[in-house]
């Protein structure tokens, strides 16, 4: 890949966990193979276990190219992938998730834990004041994140969060969805910058 002109690729924020239900593994597989197929390079935060590790393996075994960007004491910890295609060390989370959105085109959001929901808000709120212009999508599998959904959309209702910032980001069902709409033409959506 050169290193003047990058293809950017597809973010995906997801747990580490390996105490997850095996449903969760098994989508986050099936979503490394759809985007080792779409040609472009997997971003995740570098891990070998969990849902992090399904997806890494899963791109990999497709042919896909694989990036992790990983802060340096998680490496001194050895919690890195060690058969990825590049790994980039970072000096701190903050420089981990703005190397990560400067090499995306999209980010996707597997299930996850405390890190998965803040990177996930970050980059939608990223794109809510013109930082990111990548398609974000919540890849609600098995209705994980109905409760995070209902809880925005109460935002929404008690004005929090204009109506027309829901269209920040997308929801997919399935791992094919999400990289379907994740490739989709970004939009910039005119928001409305009152309540």
């Amino acid at each position: 890949m050169s290193t003047n002109n990058p293809v950017k690729g597809i973010t995906v924020y997801c747990a580490s966990s390996e105490r997850v239900a095996p449903h969760y593994v098994a989508e986050a597989a099936r979503l490394g193979r759809a985007i080792a197929e779409s040609g472009l390079p997997l971003i995740t935060g570098a891990g070998r276990m969990g849902l992090m590790g399904a997806v890494n393996d899963a791109a990999m075994l497709a042919g896909g190219e694989t990036i992790g960007v990983i802060p340096r004491f998680m490496v001194d910890r050895g919690w890195h992938h060690l058969g990825l295609s590049r790994l980039e060390i970072t000096p701190d989370m903050h420089s981990r998730k703005e190397a990560m959105a400067r090499l995306s085109r999209a980010a996707i959001a597997l299930p996850g834990g405390f890190g998965t929901l803040e990177e996930l808000l970050e980059i939608i709120t990223w794109r809510q004041l013109g930082l990111y212009d990548g398609n974000i999508v919540v890849m609600n599998t098995n209705g994980y994140y109905d409760r995070l959904l209902a809880m925005i959309g109460h935002a929404v209702d008690e004005r929090f969060i204009p109506a027309d910032h829901e269209s920040l980001f997308s929801v997919a069902s399935t791992a094919e969805q999400a990289v379907e709409l994740a490739l989709r033409t970004p939009h910039s959506p005119t928001l409305s910058p009152k309540f």
